[in-house]
């Protein structure tokens, strides 16, 4: 039985719910991030550091980790590199600052799903967590056919690189769009020059994006 419906869609059960390990240090943006979760059929389980999310790990294994890079102690890449000894199969959505750029490019070996640059809206989350869990699903069915999997998947370098350019140019976007458009204030958070900046600005308009 559904219970309410929030954001468009319906609440499942708590027991089909995804279980969802958050691991945020800012205790403001960890609530906001349990709270919309809960509206997208997860059941958030908050962590303020890498600890904290071992401890939990110990208890129950997530179906979906949503991880913060900037992390006190122990750094969010160096956590995903040991959970992924224990849970090689999790869907993994990164949370990332424009400093964490070339972490979260690091990451893109340990199998992440998804990047969002902080700060983000409900609808690049929902997107998400979407993503993440059809990925599950798709592994799911691979494991069903293992060999035509194989003989139809994309070579990985290409996987990684469309990853790459989709974080890129996610992250430039973002940067324009809270700078107000001010070139050099954009520039100067991404740490590129102002002409590596043009440079992609009038790539991405050419591909049809919308630049701010």
């Amino acid at each position: 039985m559904y219970a309410s419906r929030t954001l468009g869609r319906w609440l499942l059960p708590e027991s089909r719910k995804t279980r969802t390990l958050i691991v945020e240090d800012e205790p403001r943006y960890r609530s906001f991030l349990e709270d919309v979760l809960r509206d997208m059929d997860c059941t958030p389980v908050g962590a303020k550091d890498a600890e904290e999310a071992l401890r939990a790990i110990a208890v129950e294994a997530p179906e979906l980790l949503l991880l913060d890079l900037n992390l006190p102690l122990m750094d969010g890449l160096t956590f995903l590199e040991r959970f992924r000894k224990t849970q090689p199969e999790t869907p993994v959505v990164i949370l990332t600052g424009f400093g964490d750029l070339a972490a979260a490019k690091s990451a893109i070996r340990l199998g992440v799903s998804d990047f969002l640059t902080k700060p983000c809206d409900l609808g690049q989350i929902e997107v998400a967590i979407d993503r993440a869990r059809r990925r599950t699903v798709g592994r799911e069915r691979e494991d069903c056919a293992a060999e035509h999997a194989a003989a139809t998947e994309a070579s990985p370098t290409m996987a990684d690189v469309r990853t790459l350019a989709d974080l890129e140019r996610t992250a430039i976007l973002n940067a324009l769009r809270q700078s107000a458009g001010n070139r050099s204030e954009a520039a100067r958070r991404l740490g590129i020059s102002r002409r590596s900046l043009y440079n992609k600005i009038g790539e991405y308009e050419r591909e049809g994006h919308e630049v701010p």
